[in-house]
């Protein structure tokens, strides 16, 4: 098992990737944008291998998100969709609490969400 990629919420993604490619020499994917949920992210990667997801929402409807930052979670590779499906469920049977999954989210990861026992997301991917 491997620690796949951090994630931070940022309010100026734009300015947030510009940094981390121009200081640390990470390179940004393509934009991913879900409108439906005003949700933007960039995987920045650097040498050896290392990732960081940017991510800013905006949604009205939810207004303790409006001014979200800071680290949102952290994932960990477990090599397969099945490990997924079956570590979110023993996690889930010792009383775990599920936030969401096992899903294929928009930009194409399979993943859940944990909450591990100090209630930090703990997101669960191939």
């Amino acid at each position: 098992m491997k620690i796949e990629h951090a994630a931070i919420w940022v309010k100026d993604i734009e300015a947030m990737k510009t940094f981390y490619v121009r200081y640390f020499n990470g390179t940004a994917n393509k934009k991913y944008h879900n409108k439906e949920k005003a949700f933007q992210s960039y995987f920045l990667t650097f040498d050896g291998g290392a990732r960081l997801e940017i991510m800013s929402q905006s949604d009205k409807d939810k207004p303790d998100q409006d001014d979200r930052v800071g680290w949102a979670h952290i994932a960990m590779s477990l090599g397969s969709i099945e490990s997924v499906d079956q570590k979110t469920a023993q996690l889930q049977q010792d009383g775990y609490r599920l936030v969401n999954g096992p899903r294929v989210t928009g930009d194409g990861y399979h993943e859940s969400v944990i909450e591990d026992p100090e209630g930090n997301l703990l997101e669960l991917t191939v």
